[in-house]
């Protein structure tokens, strides 16, 4: 009885202004030491490893930065070591980096930055607070934000009209004006993720996108033998990334195998949506998150003869990029934003169900030894184009670039961007700025 007055009495009270700041000063006492304290508050100053050019401010991903000794970079997503990799290439060049992360809305830049390099997130706010003659430059990992949100919708939509049921969003990203913010932009993505930001007529360059890890060629691979069984591989956001639409074809498929690989213990109203294809479902295996540089994966991959990733809008499939990486013949759509031609993959047009079965049923029909080739053509071209080494180098090249324009040098105020070296992977990508 006394509990359920005391109870009833807070509640009242903070309906009124004593109750409100009590419960304000509670807040502040208890919860801001964890604030100050997280990860998206710290701040880091890097040194040059050359004689000191200027100070640069990297706003991005910042996990990497405050590792303890002997830690490895967790290899959940590339952005992690891209993160590093972008300070190291302007420290090389002389500049001191300060970094901050990407959801870090309390930072106000107190110094005079000679480059500001940061993704969506944050961009445009810090860049009212920088010098006027700061290069601001946009490092571009997804589809803009308005194609990116409404692709969503419309995947969203088709489900409540095929299944009827509405499932929330997952993937929406926050409105920002951050390409209108930016000088220059390198972009991880192909074709199809420039299109999404050519509207802004910005100077973008192409780097590759890179990998977690690398794996050996599977010699050993029955690739008869594996011609039926196929993966699905990605993070949250399941009906963004197709994956509704892959059980759906799978479940018509009984013949076929598919394995699923991903978070799915975060998306509780997708795993109760489609509980009987994911467990129930004889020819469906659900694996669950994965650690790509775990054995398990490799077995996987060892077994499966493709990946299969309809998505309706990225930045630069990490994910296929990684299972070409392991040997598995991609079958995308083309906003995955990966490269992909006949001689290794196969590209959707429209993403439906009947669509994605008659591209299982066509690998399916292949020779051995023509999937053999088709795999070891994913794999060279994996290992060509997207490593670490590889996006190193053309990140230098690229910054290099922007360095040496003279609209640097005059003013950073309407630049004219001298073009530069690109990442070349298909024949529509030519060596020269996008713009």
């Amino acid at each position: 009885m006394q509990g359920n007055f005391t109870t009833r009495l807070k509640r009242r009270l903070k309906n009124y202004r004593l109750g409100m700041a009590l419960s304000e000063v509670k807040n502040f006492v208890l919860y801001t030491p964890k604030k100050i304290n997280n990860l998206q508050r710290r701040f880091i100053s890097l040194k040059p490893k050359r004689p000191f050019q200027g100070n640069v401010l990297l706003c991005y991903i910042n996990k990497g930065f405050f590792l303890k000794p002997g830690e490895a970079v967790p290899n959940e997503h590339t952005n992690n070591w891209e993160s590093l990799q972008i300070a190291n290439t302007f420290r090389e060049l002389g500049y001191q980096v300060d970094v901050i992360s990407e959801n870090n809305e309390h930072f106000v830049p107190a110094k005079h930055y000679a480059f500001f390099v940061g993704n969506r997130i944050n961009f445009d706010r810090i860049a009212e607070f920088l010098n006027e003659d700061c290069v601001k430059i946009l490092h571009i990992d997804t589809a803009h934000w308005l194609f990116h949100n409404t692709a969503e919708h419309r995947r969203l939509l088709a489900l409540q009209q095929r299944r009827g049921f509405t499932l929330p969003t997952r993937r929406s990203l926050r409105p920002n004006l951050a390409i209108e913010h930016a000088d220059y932009a390198t972009i991880l993505g192909n074709d199809f993720t420039i299109e999404t930001y050519r509207y802004a007529n910005k100077p973008m360059y192409r780097v590759p996108i890179s990998t977690p890890a690398l794996y050996p060629w599977p010699e050993d691979k029955d690739f008869g033998r594996s011609r039926k069984h196929f993966l699905w591989l990605s993070s949250a956001g399941f009906v963004h990334k197709g994956l509704d639409l892959v059980l759906e074809a799978f479940a018509e498929m009984p013949d076929y195998d598919l394995t699923v690989c991903g978070p799915l213990d975060e998306e509780k109203n997708f795993t109760r949506a489609y509980y009987d294809m994911l467990y129930q479902t004889p020819n469906v295996h659900t694996e669950g998150w994965i650690d790509i540089g775990s054995s398990r994966f490799l077995e996987l991959a060892k077994n499966c003869i493709g990946v299969i990733y309809p998505t309706c809008s990225e930045g630069g499939g990490g994910s296929v990029i990684s299972c070409m990486h392991a040997g598995l013949i991609p079958i995308v759509s083309r906003e995955a934003s990966v490269d992909v031609n006949e001689s290794f993959g196969l590209v959707l047009k429209e993403c439906s169900v009947n669509e994605i079965k008659a591209s299982i049923k066509r690998i399916f029909n292949l020779s051995a030894q023509e999937l053999e080739r088709m795999a070891r053509n994913a794999w060279d071209f994996a290992r060509a184009n997207h490593t670490k080494e590889k996006f190193a180098e053309e990140y230098r090249r690229v910054i290099s670039a922007v360095m040496a324009s003279p609209s640097n040098r005059e003013s950073a105020v309407a630049k004219k961007a001298t073009p530069g070296r690109l990442y070349q992977a298909a024949p529509s990508v030519s060596d020269t700025a996008v713009r």
